[in-house]
Protein backbone atom coordinates (compact mmCIF):
# COMPACT_ATOMS: atom_id res chain seq x y z
CA UNK A 1 0.00 0.00 0.00
CA UNK A 2 1.34 3.29 -1.07
CA UNK A 3 1.37 5.69 1.67
CA UNK A 4 2.48 9.31 1.36
CA UNK A 5 4.48 11.32 3.46
CA UNK A 6 3.25 13.40 6.13
CA UNK A 7 2.84 16.83 5.94
CA UNK A 8 1.60 17.56 9.76
CA UNK A 9 1.48 15.99 13.06
CA UNK A 10 0.00 15.65 15.93
CA UNK A 11 1.54 14.00 19.49
CA UNK A 12 -0.09 12.84 22.85
CA UNK A 13 1.86 12.42 25.64
CA UNK A 14 0.99 10.02 28.57
CA UNK A 15 2.99 9.48 31.89
CA UNK A 16 5.83 10.91 33.34
CA UNK A 17 7.83 14.14 32.83
CA UNK A 18 10.65 12.36 30.93
CA UNK A 19 7.94 11.15 28.71
CA UNK A 20 6.92 14.95 28.40
CA UNK A 21 10.61 16.01 27.74
CA UNK A 22 10.95 13.46 25.41
CA UNK A 23 8.31 14.80 23.33
CA UNK A 24 9.35 17.72 23.49
CA UNK A 25 12.32 15.77 21.57
CA UNK A 26 10.31 14.43 19.25
CA UNK A 27 8.62 17.49 17.81
CA UNK A 28 12.07 19.10 17.35
CA UNK A 29 12.59 16.12 14.76
CA UNK A 30 9.94 15.68 13.09
CA UNK A 31 10.20 19.73 12.75
CA UNK A 32 13.05 19.56 10.89
CA UNK A 33 12.17 17.23 8.79
CA UNK A 34 9.52 19.71 7.56
CA UNK A 35 6.63 18.50 9.78
CA UNK A 36 3.92 21.06 10.52
CA UNK A 37 2.69 20.41 14.60
CA UNK A 38 -1.29 20.64 14.80
CA UNK A 39 -3.30 20.71 17.89
CA UNK A 40 -6.17 19.00 16.29
CA UNK A 41 -5.63 15.19 15.89
CA UNK A 42 -8.57 15.39 12.94
CA UNK A 43 -5.91 17.97 11.14
CA UNK A 44 -2.93 15.88 11.41
CA UNK A 45 -1.58 13.68 9.01
CA UNK A 46 0.49 11.43 11.36
CA UNK A 47 -0.48 10.59 14.99
CA UNK A 48 2.17 10.04 18.01
CA UNK A 49 1.14 8.36 20.86
CA UNK A 50 4.00 8.61 23.51
CA UNK A 51 2.97 6.35 26.37
CA UNK A 52 3.17 4.96 29.51
CA UNK A 53 3.52 1.61 30.68
CA UNK A 54 3.34 2.70 34.58
CA UNK A 55 0.15 1.68 35.58
CA UNK A 56 -2.91 -0.22 34.32
CA UNK A 57 -4.89 2.90 33.73
CA UNK A 58 -2.26 5.01 31.55
CA UNK A 59 -2.03 1.46 29.24
CA UNK A 60 -6.26 0.91 29.34
CA UNK A 61 -6.53 4.62 28.13
CA UNK A 62 -3.91 4.42 25.63
CA UNK A 63 -4.86 1.07 23.87
CA UNK A 64 -8.85 2.35 24.17
CA UNK A 65 -7.42 5.26 22.14
CA UNK A 66 -5.72 3.36 19.58
CA UNK A 67 -8.97 0.95 19.04
CA UNK A 68 -11.09 4.02 18.66
CA UNK A 69 -8.69 5.11 16.26
CA UNK A 70 -8.68 1.93 14.13
CA UNK A 71 -12.78 2.04 13.96
CA UNK A 72 -12.94 5.51 12.73
CA UNK A 73 -12.69 7.42 9.77
CA UNK A 74 -9.21 8.09 10.35
CA UNK A 75 -7.79 5.47 9.32
CA UNK A 76 -5.82 7.03 6.29
CA UNK A 77 -3.44 8.77 8.86
CA UNK A 78 0.11 7.34 9.93
CA UNK A 79 -0.01 6.39 13.50
CA UNK A 80 2.86 5.54 16.02
CA UNK A 81 3.31 4.36 19.24
CA UNK A 82 6.42 5.40 21.30
CA UNK A 83 7.16 5.04 25.18
CA UNK A 84 7.55 2.72 27.81
CA UNK A 85 4.30 0.69 26.71
CA UNK A 86 5.92 0.22 23.44
CA UNK A 87 8.68 -1.13 24.86
CA UNK A 88 7.04 -3.44 27.13
CA UNK A 89 4.48 -4.87 24.20
CA UNK A 90 6.64 -4.45 21.05
CA UNK A 91 4.89 -6.84 18.32
CA UNK A 92 1.83 -7.15 20.12
CA UNK A 93 0.95 -3.99 19.22
CA UNK A 94 0.86 -4.82 15.95
CA UNK A 95 -1.59 -8.14 16.46
CA UNK A 96 -3.90 -6.02 18.73
CA UNK A 97 -3.98 -3.15 16.49
CA UNK A 98 -3.02 -3.96 13.16
CA UNK A 99 -3.78 -0.44 11.71
CA UNK A 100 -0.74 1.24 13.90
CA UNK A 101 2.09 1.95 11.27
CA UNK A 102 5.62 1.81 13.75
CA UNK A 103 6.40 0.82 16.81
CA UNK A 104 9.51 3.19 18.38
CA UNK A 105 10.51 1.96 22.06
CA UNK A 106 12.25 4.39 24.58
CA UNK A 107 16.32 3.54 23.77
CA UNK A 108 15.39 4.29 19.90
CA UNK A 109 13.31 7.15 19.49
CA UNK A 110 16.47 9.11 17.65
CA UNK A 111 15.25 7.05 15.04
CA UNK A 112 12.10 8.15 14.88
CA UNK A 113 13.15 9.84 11.43
CA UNK A 114 14.92 7.20 10.01
CA UNK A 115 11.87 4.88 10.85
CA UNK A 116 8.81 7.49 9.11
CA UNK A 117 11.52 7.16 5.93
CA UNK A 118 10.97 2.75 6.14
CA UNK A 119 6.82 2.98 6.52
CA UNK A 120 6.25 5.66 3.92
CA UNK A 121 9.26 3.73 1.13
CA UNK A 122 7.76 0.23 1.94
CA UNK A 123 4.18 0.87 2.92
CA UNK A 124 4.85 -1.76 5.61
CA UNK A 125 4.80 -1.62 9.32
CA UNK A 126 8.15 -0.80 10.99
CA UNK A 127 9.41 -1.63 14.40
CA UNK A 128 12.48 -0.48 16.62
CA UNK A 129 12.69 -1.52 20.23
CA UNK A 130 15.75 -3.79 20.06
CA UNK A 131 19.77 -2.35 20.91
CA UNK A 132 21.70 -0.49 23.09
CA UNK A 133 20.56 2.88 24.52
CA UNK A 134 21.11 6.02 21.53
CA UNK A 135 21.45 9.00 23.33
CA UNK A 136 19.11 11.72 22.07
CA UNK A 137 19.70 15.24 20.92
CA UNK A 138 18.39 17.43 23.39
CA UNK A 139 19.52 20.38 22.14
CA UNK A 140 16.45 20.23 19.14
CA UNK A 141 13.66 19.62 21.76
CA UNK A 142 10.66 22.13 20.70
CA UNK A 143 9.69 23.31 24.57
CA UNK A 144 6.50 23.54 25.63
CA UNK A 145 7.47 26.25 28.75
CA UNK A 146 10.12 28.97 27.78
CA UNK A 147 10.78 30.05 31.77
CA UNK A 148 11.31 26.48 32.76
CA UNK A 149 12.36 23.16 31.21
CA UNK A 150 13.30 19.44 31.81
CA UNK A 151 17.11 18.06 31.82
CA UNK A 152 17.61 13.89 31.59
CA UNK A 153 20.48 13.49 33.92
CA UNK A 154 20.40 9.83 34.21
CA UNK A 155 17.91 7.30 32.62
CA UNK A 156 17.20 3.81 33.39
CA UNK A 157 17.02 1.59 36.96
CA UNK A 158 18.77 -0.84 38.58
CA UNK A 159 16.79 -0.99 41.68
CA UNK A 160 14.06 -3.88 40.28
CA UNK A 161 11.47 -2.78 42.70
CA UNK A 162 9.02 -5.78 41.88
CA UNK A 163 6.13 -3.91 41.03
CA UNK A 164 8.01 -2.01 38.89
CA UNK A 165 8.34 -2.00 34.80
CA UNK A 166 10.78 0.67 34.12
CA UNK A 167 14.03 -1.54 34.32
CA UNK A 168 12.53 -3.41 31.75
CA UNK A 169 11.05 -0.67 29.54
CA UNK A 170 13.75 1.70 30.22
CA UNK A 171 17.13 -0.56 30.70
CA UNK A 172 19.84 0.24 32.89
CA UNK A 173 20.88 3.24 34.41
CA UNK A 174 23.52 5.50 32.35
CA UNK A 175 24.08 8.73 33.16
CA UNK A 176 24.72 11.48 30.66
CA UNK A 177 27.97 13.28 30.72
CA UNK A 178 28.25 16.14 33.50
CA UNK A 179 29.94 18.50 30.82
CA UNK A 180 26.76 17.93 28.48
CA UNK A 181 23.74 19.10 31.16
CA UNK A 182 25.72 21.89 32.03
CA UNK A 183 25.80 22.88 28.45
CA UNK A 184 22.69 22.47 28.19
CA UNK A 185 21.48 24.07 31.39
CA UNK A 186 23.51 27.46 30.20
CA UNK A 187 22.01 26.97 26.81
CA UNK A 188 18.85 27.21 28.32
CA UNK A 189 19.40 30.24 30.83
CA UNK A 190 20.72 32.02 27.56
CA UNK A 191 17.57 31.25 26.16
CA UNK A 192 15.77 32.88 29.25
CA UNK A 193 14.46 29.76 30.89
CA UNK A 194 15.00 30.77 35.39
CA UNK A 195 13.87 27.22 36.02
CA UNK A 196 15.26 23.33 35.19
CA UNK A 197 14.47 20.29 36.97
CA UNK A 198 16.54 17.61 36.20
CA UNK A 199 15.04 13.74 35.36
CA UNK A 200 15.74 10.26 36.02
CA UNK A 201 14.24 7.44 37.55
CA UNK A 202 16.54 7.86 40.27
CA UNK A 203 18.66 10.97 39.86
CA UNK A 204 20.37 9.70 43.46
CA UNK A 205 22.64 7.00 41.59
CA UNK A 206 23.96 9.89 38.68
CA UNK A 207 26.96 9.12 38.21
CA UNK A 208 27.94 5.98 39.95
CA UNK A 209 28.00 4.18 36.61
CA UNK A 210 30.56 6.92 35.56
CA UNK A 211 33.40 6.87 38.35
CA UNK A 212 35.95 7.88 36.53
CA UNK A 213 34.39 11.61 36.46
CA UNK A 214 34.30 11.70 39.96
CA UNK A 215 31.29 13.49 39.66
CA UNK A 216 28.27 12.46 42.03
CA UNK A 217 24.65 14.09 42.12
CA UNK A 218 25.19 16.62 44.83
CA UNK A 219 28.81 17.17 42.57
CA UNK A 220 25.75 17.95 39.71
CA UNK A 221 24.33 20.43 41.38
CA UNK A 222 27.16 22.09 42.73
CA UNK A 223 28.46 22.52 39.37
CA UNK A 224 25.17 24.25 38.31
CA UNK A 225 24.75 25.98 41.40
CA UNK A 226 27.63 28.14 39.93
CA UNK A 227 25.68 28.81 36.24
CA UNK A 228 24.76 32.61 36.19
CA UNK A 229 21.02 33.62 35.29
CA UNK A 230 20.00 30.20 36.72
CA UNK A 231 17.53 31.09 39.54
CA UNK A 232 16.34 27.71 40.43
CA UNK A 233 17.44 23.30 40.53
CA UNK A 234 14.60 20.97 41.04
CA UNK A 235 14.99 17.04 40.88
CA UNK A 236 12.98 13.75 40.09
CA UNK A 237 12.32 11.22 41.34
CA UNK A 238 14.59 9.96 44.29
CA UNK A 239 15.25 6.59 45.94
CA UNK A 240 15.26 6.86 49.52
CA UNK A 241 18.60 4.40 49.75
CA UNK A 242 20.44 6.64 47.91
CA UNK A 243 19.33 10.10 49.11
CA UNK A 244 23.00 10.86 50.93
CA UNK A 245 24.08 13.49 53.13
CA UNK A 246 26.23 15.37 50.83
CA UNK A 247 22.79 15.57 48.85
CA UNK A 248 20.92 17.04 52.14
CA UNK A 249 23.45 19.66 52.56
CA UNK A 250 23.19 20.75 48.98
CA UNK A 251 19.29 21.06 49.31
CA UNK A 252 20.30 23.50 52.72
CA UNK A 253 23.42 25.36 51.29
CA UNK A 254 22.89 25.70 47.35
CA UNK A 255 21.07 29.04 46.05
CA UNK A 256 19.51 27.70 43.50
CA UNK A 257 18.04 23.79 44.97
CA UNK A 258 15.02 24.09 45.35
CA UNK A 259 13.88 22.86 49.36
CA UNK A 260 11.99 20.28 47.97
CA UNK A 261 12.70 16.02 47.84
CA UNK A 262 10.69 13.79 46.36
CA UNK A 263 11.13 10.55 48.78
CA UNK A 264 8.86 7.88 47.87
CA UNK A 265 7.85 5.54 50.80
CA UNK A 266 5.78 2.94 48.96
CA UNK A 267 4.28 1.26 52.00
CA UNK A 268 4.89 1.67 55.76
CA UNK A 269 5.39 -2.32 56.42
CA UNK A 270 8.58 -3.93 56.55
CA UNK A 271 7.13 -7.09 55.06
CA UNK A 272 5.66 -5.42 52.60
CA UNK A 273 8.67 -3.38 51.62
CA UNK A 274 10.78 -6.44 51.49
CA UNK A 275 8.27 -7.70 48.94
CA UNK A 276 8.55 -4.82 46.82
CA UNK A 277 12.54 -5.45 46.94
CA UNK A 278 12.51 -1.51 48.31
CA UNK A 279 15.91 -2.27 49.71
CA UNK A 280 15.06 -0.40 53.35
CA UNK A 281 13.13 -0.80 56.38
CA UNK A 282 11.06 1.39 57.54
CA UNK A 283 13.30 2.53 60.74
CA UNK A 284 15.64 2.79 58.16
CA UNK A 285 13.65 5.46 55.96
CA UNK A 286 12.19 7.24 59.35
CA UNK A 287 16.02 7.68 60.25
CA UNK A 288 17.14 9.55 56.69
CA UNK A 289 13.97 11.50 57.33
CA UNK A 290 14.99 12.59 60.46
CA UNK A 291 18.48 13.35 59.63
CA UNK A 292 17.19 15.46 56.48
CA UNK A 293 14.99 17.53 58.85
CA UNK A 294 17.82 17.73 60.97
CA UNK A 295 20.21 19.03 57.77
CA UNK A 296 17.89 20.98 56.18
CA UNK A 297 14.73 22.12 58.02
CA UNK A 298 13.22 23.78 55.48
CA UNK A 299 12.78 20.96 53.36
CA UNK A 300 9.51 19.99 52.28
CA UNK A 301 9.14 15.91 51.13
CA UNK A 302 6.85 14.44 48.20
CA UNK A 303 5.93 10.81 48.49
CA UNK A 304 4.40 7.80 46.29
CA UNK A 305 2.49 5.12 47.96
CA UNK A 306 0.76 1.81 46.63
CA UNK A 307 -1.66 0.74 47.96
CA UNK A 308 -2.92 -2.74 48.42
CA UNK A 309 -0.15 -4.64 46.89
CA UNK A 310 0.30 -8.16 47.09
CA UNK A 311 -0.65 -10.24 50.56
CA UNK A 312 -0.85 -6.96 51.82
CA UNK A 313 -2.65 -7.18 55.34
CA UNK A 314 -5.62 -4.53 57.22
CA UNK A 315 -2.77 -4.08 59.76
CA UNK A 316 0.11 -3.71 57.58
CA UNK A 317 -1.65 -0.98 55.47
CA UNK A 318 -2.21 0.55 58.86
CA UNK A 319 1.45 0.76 59.46
CA UNK A 320 1.35 2.51 55.84
CA UNK A 321 -1.40 4.63 57.36
CA UNK A 322 0.19 5.57 60.58
CA UNK A 323 3.40 6.60 59.09
CA UNK A 324 2.19 9.02 56.44
CA UNK A 325 0.56 10.53 59.42
CA UNK A 326 3.48 10.77 61.57
CA UNK A 327 5.58 11.96 58.57
CA UNK A 328 3.79 14.69 56.73
CA UNK A 329 4.15 14.61 52.96
CA UNK A 330 4.02 18.03 51.45
CA UNK A 331 3.14 16.06 48.18
CA UNK A 332 1.76 12.64 47.57
CA UNK A 333 1.37 10.53 44.87
CA UNK A 334 -1.16 7.16 46.09
CA UNK A 335 -2.36 4.36 43.93
CA UNK A 336 -4.11 1.14 44.15
CA UNK A 337 -2.14 -1.96 43.16
CA UNK A 338 -2.15 -2.93 39.42
CA UNK A 339 -0.51 -5.61 38.19
CA UNK A 340 1.93 -5.04 35.99
CA UNK A 341 3.45 -7.68 32.81
CA UNK A 342 6.66 -8.81 33.03
CA UNK A 343 7.68 -7.56 36.94
CA UNK A 344 8.28 -10.45 39.60
CA UNK A 345 5.22 -9.32 41.48
CA UNK A 346 3.12 -10.36 38.08
CA UNK A 347 3.71 -14.19 39.44
CA UNK A 348 2.34 -13.71 42.65
CA UNK A 349 -1.26 -13.68 43.39
CA UNK A 350 -3.09 -10.18 43.28
CA UNK A 351 -5.08 -11.14 46.21
CA UNK A 352 -6.05 -7.88 47.69
CA UNK A 353 -9.94 -7.31 46.72
CA UNK A 354 -10.26 -4.40 44.27
CA UNK A 355 -12.96 -2.96 46.93
CA UNK A 356 -10.96 -3.33 49.57
CA UNK A 357 -7.66 -1.51 47.75
CA UNK A 358 -10.23 1.34 47.18
CA UNK A 359 -11.12 1.47 50.54
CA UNK A 360 -7.90 2.06 51.31
CA UNK A 361 -7.09 4.90 48.66
CA UNK A 362 -9.59 6.84 49.82
CA UNK A 363 -8.62 6.41 53.67
CA UNK A 364 -5.27 7.68 52.24
CA UNK A 365 -6.23 10.25 50.28
CA UNK A 366 -8.20 11.61 53.03
CA UNK A 367 -6.36 11.89 55.35
CA UNK A 368 -3.62 13.35 52.66
CA UNK A 369 -6.15 16.14 51.98
CA UNK A 370 -6.32 16.99 55.78
CA UNK A 371 -2.62 16.92 55.90
CA UNK A 372 -2.50 19.21 53.14
CA UNK A 373 -5.46 21.78 54.20
CA UNK A 374 -3.26 21.86 57.69
CA UNK A 375 -0.62 23.16 55.56
CA UNK A 376 -2.50 25.31 53.42
CA UNK A 377 -3.39 26.94 56.74
CA UNK A 378 -0.09 27.26 57.78
CA UNK A 379 0.99 29.27 54.83
CA UNK A 380 -1.71 31.67 55.43
CA UNK A 381 0.23 35.60 56.19
CA UNK A 382 3.76 34.24 54.90
CA UNK A 383 6.16 35.66 52.69
CA UNK A 384 6.99 33.26 49.48
CA UNK A 385 9.33 33.33 47.03
CA UNK A 386 7.26 32.51 43.63
CA UNK A 387 8.42 32.36 40.10
CA UNK A 388 5.67 34.09 37.97
CA UNK A 389 5.35 31.86 34.54
CA UNK A 390 2.12 32.44 33.00
CA UNK A 391 -1.60 33.30 33.16
CA UNK A 392 -4.37 30.82 33.79
CA UNK A 393 -7.57 30.76 31.99
CA UNK A 394 -9.03 33.45 34.23
CA UNK A 395 -6.36 35.66 33.03
CA UNK A 396 -4.76 35.78 36.72
CA UNK A 397 -0.93 35.34 37.27
CA UNK A 398 0.63 31.90 38.09
CA UNK A 399 3.77 30.63 39.74
CA UNK A 400 5.03 28.12 41.93
CA UNK A 401 7.20 28.08 45.15
CA UNK A 402 10.38 27.05 46.32
CA UNK A 403 8.71 23.96 47.59
CA UNK A 404 6.36 23.42 44.71
CA UNK A 405 2.90 24.63 45.57
CA UNK A 406 0.96 26.96 42.88
CA UNK A 407 -0.02 29.93 43.47
CA UNK A 408 -2.07 32.68 41.81
CA UNK A 409 -1.54 36.77 42.03
CA UNK A 410 -2.75 39.75 40.75
CA UNK A 411 -0.43 41.65 38.03
CA UNK A 412 0.68 42.50 34.40
CA UNK A 413 2.35 40.70 32.54
CA UNK A 414 5.48 42.20 33.03
CA UNK A 415 5.89 39.79 36.09
CA UNK A 416 5.78 36.47 33.67
CA UNK A 417 9.05 35.12 34.18
CA UNK A 418 10.53 37.06 37.30
CA UNK A 419 10.89 35.88 40.91
CA UNK A 420 8.22 37.77 42.98
CA UNK A 421 8.32 37.86 46.90
CA UNK A 422 4.93 36.94 47.33
CA UNK A 423 2.22 37.40 51.01
CA UNK A 424 -0.04 34.65 50.96
CA UNK A 425 -3.60 35.72 51.78
CA UNK A 426 -5.26 32.72 51.45
CA UNK A 427 -6.49 29.29 48.74
CA UNK A 428 -8.75 27.90 46.50
CA UNK A 429 -8.88 24.17 46.76
CA UNK A 430 -4.98 23.45 46.30
CA UNK A 431 -3.76 26.74 45.12
CA UNK A 432 -2.59 29.42 47.60
CA UNK A 433 -3.45 33.10 46.27
CA UNK A 434 -1.21 35.80 47.23
CA UNK A 435 -0.32 39.48 46.73
CA UNK A 436 3.00 40.80 45.42
CA UNK A 437 5.10 42.09 48.44
CA UNK A 438 8.04 43.19 46.78
CA UNK A 439 10.44 42.43 43.14
CA UNK A 440 13.49 40.20 43.87
CA UNK A 441 13.93 39.91 40.24
CA UNK A 442 12.64 42.41 37.58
Amino acid sequence: MKIKDPKTFFIRTYGCQMNELESEVMVGQLKRRGLKRVLDEELADLLVFNTCSIRDLAERKVMGKLGQLGRSKMRNKLIGVTGCMAMAKKETLFKKLPHVDFVIGTNNLSELNNVLDDVVASGKQQIRTEGEYDALDYTIAEREHKIKGYVSIIRGCDKYCTYCVVPYTRGQEVSRPHEEIEREVRDLVQKGYKEVTLLGQNVNSYGKDRPETGVLFHDLLYRLDKIEGLERVRFLTSHPIDISVQLMEAVRDLRTVCEFVHFPLQAGSNRILKKMHRIYTKEQYIEKVALLRSIAPNAKLGTDIIVGFCSETDAEFEETYQLFDEIGFSVAFIFAYSPRKGTPAMRWQDDVPEEVKQQRLHRLLELYEKKAQEERLELVNTPMEVLVEGKNKNGQLKGTTRCWKNVILEGDDSLIGTLQMVDISGFNHSTLIGTVKKPLIV
